[in-house]
């Protein structure tokens, strides 16, 4: 498409007024912010860069425009400005006193990428990105340059300081222009990091090869450069080849490709990636949906390891190894370092933030994509594929006589061991798939160990509160039962003593009541594992529970709840049973019969976990907050309430 195309405005599908569908208000986003950008601390702050940047993303990849900037100012407010169609400015037809633009910004739900007329694939699907940033935003100004014209609107929290106005003649310009200042009534004292902007911006350079973003900085944070432009035409080849830097490599050049859906498929959409394995580094996968990062992965990620699995199982057959039929997603993953990204129409994705694809039909167009570009890739470079299966087979081969002596392990610790006597321990001989919930109190180990799977779930009852470890003399920490029981149960030491490699459960969950003393002895533990046991955490072995609070009960029709917000909302539209809805509040753990508590909390089939993570991109930050909350200083602990109680929305006195 040319820059006269891109000026025109002419396209086979109008983008007017008439293409904004309207589903419902915008009230709730002040009162409940985390509902729609997972919170009010830095992550979701910054998550609001991306909704406006991933509208002007979507411009791009449409075809529409072919320039983006963003500008952090010296405010601590963001400026995007694209040269797409420009948002459409006339009025709408289902609210003729108002203009398209302005039920866009302040109305939940209102979009052009519902029906897939005006975008085939897009990252804003739910139509509450611009004006859930709008909402949010003390001050947001839009302009747009549309048919020569240029015409703004003001807003702040979410609503209109008046109409759209002409302002001016744009001969040549077109597209829209976002600023936006982010209300401390919300946020409080977080700022915008141009380091992690600049990171954000650079990755949707790459995810599409046919948009050129300018970057400038107005705040100088000495590590990040006050003006950049990206443009990258080798797409995600690119891209692993600047991640990976000057590590060695199996492969000299990465297998990468892009696949059209409509070609095999008849689907609007596409697949791009980039794979390549190397020994100086631990693998990783970043995966994105139409620009939008997936840091969960989901259907579209699973359909890409199962085409690489398959294909190397298969190469392996094919030169009479047999051994490669042991290699597992695992092994391919030790030092495989991947980049997947794709464009498909309507995905659904778990949560606003859309950290997770769950369309199913991906996973077979992306597997079936990506399969057979790998199998004619490896049979292409025999040399690199030779390299590649020897790698992944002695990674198998490592990770099976782990799991040998992890049984053997496993085995003589349980006969060895001076087992806490209060651990309901489960019968498996080896860690793969087994819980352990350190769970408060013996009521609630009464209930759980009824309501258990006796072969691969264990329980340690505490009693009361664990000792704060950032509050204590390292001396006590040894002395400490509760400590010493929890060391012994999972098998490792504390501290430089930990090892990974000893820990006897696959998974520890910290299962506790859902109230205020449930929640602290949830913290203390937390911050007992992240400042003693921190490699459990980053190797994904720590999770929390989620017990219900409230039980309804209509007839035949049992429902749980996990707060007031979802018990008000069933009340609401009701159950669908006969007869009045009883409502039940669990005070604890130990007052849910097994049944209750199997199929909310245990039941990996029907309960819900939360894994507890740190942030990638601002390690430093959860350490220094765990010490303001937990650490010896009350006064630090007294200043963040006072800066953060204004965001408390509910108490539980």
């Amino acid at each position: 498409m040319s820059a006269d195309d891109l000026l025109s405005g002419d396209g086979p599908e109008e983008y007017d007024a008439s293409s904004i569908e309207v589903l419902e208000g915008l009230e709730p986003v002040r009162q409940r912010p985390g509902m729609y950008i997972g919170g009010t601390d830095e992550r979701a702050l910054h998550h609001m860069v991306a909704e406006i940047l991933d509208n002007s993303m979507d411009e791009a990849v449409a075809g529409h425009a072919n320039r983006i900037e963003v500008e952090v100012n010296a405010d601590y407010s963001v400026t995007i400005r694209d040269n797409g169609r420009g948002i459409p400015i006339d009025p709408h037809p289902k609210f003729p006193d108002k203009s398209a633009l302005e039920v866009i910004l302040c109305t939940l739900h209102a979009g052009g990428k519902f029906s897939g007329k005006a975008y085939q694939t897009s990252g804003g699907l739910h139509g509450v990105g611009s004006s859930v940033v709008n909402a949010l935003s003390d001050s947001l100004v839009v302009q747009v340059a549309r048919n020569k014209e240029l015409f703004e609107q003001r807003f702040s929290r979410g609503l209109p300081l008046g109409p759209v106005e002409k302002v001016g003649q744009a001969p040549n310009r077109r597209g829209t222009t976002v600023t936006f200042h982010a209300d401390e009534q919300i946020f409080g004292a977080h700022r915008f990091k141009p380091k992690r902007l600049f990171t954000m911006v650079r990755s949707k350079a790459y995810l599409f090869s046919g948009v050129e973003i300018r970057w400038k900085s107005h705040i100088d944070d000495g590590e990040t450069p006050t003006e950049a432009t990206f443009h990258f035409p080798g797409g995600l080849a690119d891209y692993l080849k600047e991640t990976l830097g000057k590590s060695a490599t199996y492969a000299d050049s990465p297998f990468a490709g892009k696949v059209d859906f409509r070609e095999k498929y008849g689907e609007p959409g596409n697949v791009e990636w980039a794979i390549n394995w190397t020994p100086s580094r631990d693998g990783f996968i970043q995966s994105y949906c139409n620009t939008v990062p997936t840091p969960e992965g989901g259907t579209h990620v699973a359909g890409f390891w199962s085409a690489v699995l398959k294909g190397i199982r298969a190469y392996g057959e094919l030169v009479n190894n047999k051994k490669a039929a042991q290699i597992t997603r695992d092994d391919l993953m030790t030092g495989g370092c991947a980049l997947v990204s794709c464009f498909i129409a309507d995905p659904s994705f778990v949560g606003q933030t859309k950290d997770r694809l769950s369309t199913e039909s991906a996973q077979k167009m992306v597997e079936g994509a990506v399969r057979d570009h790998f199998d004619n890739w490896l049979a292409s470079d025999t040399k690199a594929a030779g390299a590649i299966l020897d790698y992944l087979v002695l990674k198998a081969e490592e990770r099976l006589r782990r799991r040998q002596e992890k049984e053997t392990a496993r085995k003589s610790a349980t006969k060895k061991l001076r087992l806490p006597g209060k651990l309901v321990d489960c019968s498996a001989s080896n860690r793969e798939g087994t819980e352990l919930f350190i769970v408060e109190g013996d009521s609630a180990g009464g209930s759980g160990k009824a309501a258990r799977d006796r072969k691969t779930q264990a329980l340690l009852p505490l009693r009361g509160k664990i000792l704060n470890v950032l509050g204590a003399a390292s001396s006590k920490l040894g002395t400490n039962a509760e400590i010493n029981d929890l060391c012994q149960a999972l098998g490792v030491g504390m501290g430089t003593k930990f090892n990974v490699e000893d820990l006897r459960y696959d998974k520890v969950i910290i299962m506790t009541d859902a109230d205020v003393d449930g929640a602290h002895i949830a913290s203390l533990l937390m911050t007992f594992f992240f400042t003693q046991m921190r490699p459990m955490i980053d190797t994904g072995h720590l999770y929390l529970a989620c017990p219900p609070l409230y039980r309804l009960t209509q007839g035949s029709k049992r429902v749980y709840c996990l707060d007031e917000r979802e018990r008000d909302e069933w009340l609401e539209k009701g159950l669908g049973g006969k007869g009045k809805i009883d409502v039940s509040r669990f005070k604890g753990l130990g007052e849910m019969d097994a049944k209750d508590l199997k199929d909310t909390t245990m039941n990996p089939e029907t309960r819900k976990l939360i894994r507890v993570t740190i942030d990638e991109d601002e390690p430093g930050e959860t350490g220094d907050l765990v010490e303001r909350l937990m650490g010896k200083k009350p006064e630090m602990r007294f200043q963040y309430i006072q800066e953060n109680a204004k965001f408390v929305e509910e108490l539980d006195i």
